[in-house]
């Protein structure tokens, strides 16, 4: 099956303040784009397999613990959910278990966005 995603956005209202939390979650190195209206920080590598994406500030984008969650991959989704609080988020749905699929997990990020985690173990 192939994976038809190959780009997504996560919302911000202070993009800073964005850039620091996922930093410190998930270790992610950004690339700093500015846009006519908008500013981004690019991660992942638009050339491999996976998708990547970027924080974006725009007045056209606005954070929301509702509609679509982006799921990011973990070795082990404790490892990052130990982070959360002290990287100014919340959690929302603890690590729990989903059977032969795994392990999954929701925070609120500092923006207002519900994210999601998965891992194997």
């Amino acid at each position: 099956m192939n994976n038809p995603v190959q780009w997504f956005e996560i919302s911000t209202k202070d993009i800073e303040r964005a850039k620091k939390f996922y930093s410190e979650i998930f270790k992610l190195k950004f690339q700093f784009i500015e846009a006519p209206g908008a500013k981004m920080y690019m991660f992942g590598e638009p050339d491999k397999v996976g998708s990547s994406g970027c924080l974006v500030q725009s007045n056209d984008n606005t954070p929301s613990t509702e509609g679509t969650i982006i799921y990011f991959k973990s070795d082990d989704v404790s490892i990052e959910l130990a982070n959360i609080k002290n990287a100014g988020g919340s959690i929302v749905v603890p690590k729990t278990d989903i059977g032969e699929f795994g392990f999954y997990a929701q925070f609120i990020d500092t923006e207002g966005n519900r994210i999601g985690l998965h891992s194997n173990t």
